[in-house]
C-alpha cells in the first residue's frame, strides 16, 4: 500500500501505468476505489497516481483539518515529494473543486484541469449535502449509525445509474470516515466559490456534467464556461452524479482525448 508522509499526515495513493503523470483526486465519502477502471484506461497511456483526501480512505491526518484548502496544499506537498513537477489533476465532485484550487494557488504545478459534476460555487450543492456541513447534524448522524446508512443508501440509488453497485463502494468508504472529516469537508465546499478564480486560469479546463447529477447542479458546467477562459463542458445526457459509472466507454474516451490534445 504505498504512502508517503507530508507536514500534515500521511497519505495513501496508489499508482499504476508509465508515462506522463496524471493525478486523479476523489469526491466527499469516497476514495481512491472510485477510479478504478480509470486507473486501468489511463494507465495504458500515463502513470495514474489516485489520492485519498485526509479523513478519506487510508489517508490520515496529524491536524485534523479536513477542509478543501488544506486538500489543495496537499496535492502540492504530494507532488514535490514525490518529485512531479506539473501534471494534469483530474477530480470528481469536491476533488474536481480542489483541483481548480491547485490551478489557482499553483499554476505552475498544473497543466490541465478535468473537473467532473464538480461545484464551482458551493450553494449549488444539494439541500441535504449542505446540511451535512455542519458539525451538529454530523454528530447527530454518527450517534445513530442508521441515519448515516440511510442518507448513503438514499443518495447513492439516486446518483448513478446503477444505484446498488455505487451503494456498495460508498458505503465502504464512507465507513472510514469520522464525524470530522464527514462534515469539515463537504462545510468548507459549501462555502467554496472558485468563480472569483477562474479568469486568471490560463491552462485548458474541462467540464464533465451528467444531465442527471442530484448532487451538484449541473448547470455548473455553465458558469464555468462563462469565468474560464479556456474551457470547455462534455454534456453526458445519460449521467447522473457518476459519468464515469454511468457511461464508462465514452467518459474515458472523453478525458484520454483531452489530455492528449486539450
Amino acid at each position: 500500500m504505498p504512502a508517503l508522509v507530508t507536514e500534515q499526515g500521511i497519505v495513501h495513493y496508489e499508482t499504476y501505468g508509465r508515462g506522463r503523470p496524471v493525478i486523479l483526486l476523489h469526491g466527499w465519502l469516497g476514495s481512491w476505489a472510485l477510479w478504478r477502471e480509470t486507473i486501468e484506461e489511463l494507465g495504458k497511456y500515463f502513470r495514474t497516481y489516485a489520492l485519498d483526501f485526509f479523513g478519506f480512505g487510508d489517508s490520515l491526518d496529524r491536524s485534523t483539518e479536513f477542509s478543501v484548502s488544506n486538500y489543495v496544499d496537499l496535492v502540492y506537498q504530494f507532488m514535490d515529494r514525490v518529485g512531479i513537477v506539473k501534471a494534469p489533476l483530474v477530480g470528481h465532485s469536491m476533488g474536481g473543486s480542489v483541483s481548480l484550487g491547485v490551478a489557482s494557488k499553483y499554476p505552475e504545478k498544473v497543466v490541465k484541469v478535468v473537473v467532473i459534476g464538480s461545484p464551482i460555487d458551493g450553494r449549488s450543492l444539494n439541500f441535504f449535502l449542505k446540511l451535512s456541513g455542519y458539525k451538529g447534524i454530523a454528530d447527530l448522524v454518527f450517534a445513530m449509525p442508521i441515519l448515516l446508512r440511510s442518507f448513503i443508501f438514499g443518495i447513492t440509488h439516486l446518483a448513478a445509474n446503477d444505484g446498488p453497485a455505487l451503494h456498495r463502494m460508498v458505503a465502504a468508504d464512507a465507513a472510514k470516515t469520522t464525524a470530522d472529516s464527514f462534515f469539515q469537508s463537504i462545510g468548507t465546499l459549501r462555502e467554496t466559490n472558485v468563480a472569483p478564480e477562474l479568469p486568471e486560469m490560463k491552462m485548458p479546463i474541462l467540464g464533465i456534467y451528467g444531465r442527471k447529477d442530484i448532487i451538484v447542479h449541473p448547470m455548473q458546467g455553465k458558469m464555468l464556461l462563462k469565468h474560464a477562459p479556456h474551457a470547455k463542458e462534455a454534456w453526458f445526457e445519460n449521467s447522473g452524479h457518476f459519468p464515469m459509472r454511468d457511461e464508462p466507454v465514452r467518459f474515458h474516451s472523453t478525458i484520454n482525448d483531452f489530455l492528449h490534445h486539450g
